[in-house]
């Protein structure tokens, strides 16, 4: 069973930096996607970026956060975790994150549609001051 939990999410000050984690079990790297989307006051949901499955485990991110906010992936606790490091954060930044996987199966390259992914957390607010 899939279960993501995203965690880190805080107020910040405009150029700023903030570190999102989201601790998948369940997920294996070969065998999924792991993205993160984030939804601001008002606004859809929006494709942050996505980590592929394959074994060189390609990043891929949308052009708002392109540049600033890098995607990674680390072992807490023998659990996977994807990381979401942002950097020179501004207000248009604000929003609840969320986690999600897209899987079982290979899933190479960008996947930004909310849709292609069946699997996703509670989300993690962050709010950024200017």
């Amino acid at each position: 069973q899939v279960l993501l939990v995203e965690s880190g999410g805080a107020s910040v000050q405009a150029g700023g930096s903030l570190r999102l984690s989201c601790a998948a079990s369940g997920v294996t790297e070969s065998n999924y996607c792991l993205a993160w989307f984030r939804q601001s006051p008002g606004k859809g949901l929006e494709w942050v970026g996505n980590r592929d499955s394959e074994a060189r485990a390609s990043t891929y991110y949308g052009p708002s956060v392109k540049g600033r906010f890098t995607i990674s992936r680390d072992y807490v606790d023998n659990t996977l975790t994807l990381i979401l490091q942002m950097h020179a954060v501004a207000p248009g930044d604000t929003g609840m994150y969320y986690c999600a996987a897209r899987g079982p199966g290979p899933c190479p390259g960008l996947w930004s549609q909310s849709r292609h992914y069946q699997h996703w957390g509670q989300g993690t607010q962050v709010i950024v001051s200017s």
